[in-house]
């Protein structure tokens, strides 16, 4: 079953408004291999860090809060873990919740990798992709849902 699907996270914000657009339930998942310098989530990097929660216990969650637009994918790298969270995409979707995903890797790194069936489903799922890792010398306040002026935003559905 899917709620039974388990992701390692590192954490939860029930109500963000600067994570996509309107009002979203962020998931940070736990674990990422690029280190960047002067990330905002450093405690993320740990793979082993974190704890496993299930699908069905994120939902509840989500379905505790009739306010909210969707639901943002964030980390540590979400890409580690594409396949169950492109299970927790499609439930979110079944709730006409949007899905935005952030991830370190470039889109076109993504696209690179056709074989992996995993980062597919998820691209599959995702409707916003806010793509790149963070630049520490093109740290930027001034584009939406973005900290570096390299992080490019896509709308995929």
């Amino acid at each position: 079953m899917k709620d039974q699907i388990r992701i390692r996270v590192s954490g939860f914000i029930e109500e963000s408004v600067v994570d996509g657009p309107g009002i979203r339930f962020v998931v940070f998942t736990q674990g990422c291999q690029r280190f960047c310098p002067d990330c905002h989530n450093p405690q993320t990097h740990d793979l082993q860090g974190g704890t496993e929660v299930t699908i069905g216990e994120i939902l509840a969650k989500i379905d505790s809060n009739p306010l909210l637009d969707g639901v943002t994918f964030s980390g540590g790298e979400p890409f580690l873990q594409a396949k169950a969270l492109a299970e927790l995409a499609e439930c979110c979707h079944a709730r006409k919740l949007s899905v935005v995903v952030y991830t370190g890797f470039y889109y076109e790194e993504l696209l690179a990798n056709p074989d992996n069936r995993d980062w597919q489903e998820l691209l599959n799922q995702t409707d916003i992709l806010i793509d790149g890792p963070f630049e520490r010398d093109k740290k930027t306040i001034e584009i939406a849902f973005r900290g570096s002026s390299n992080q490019r935003l896509f709308c995929l559905s």
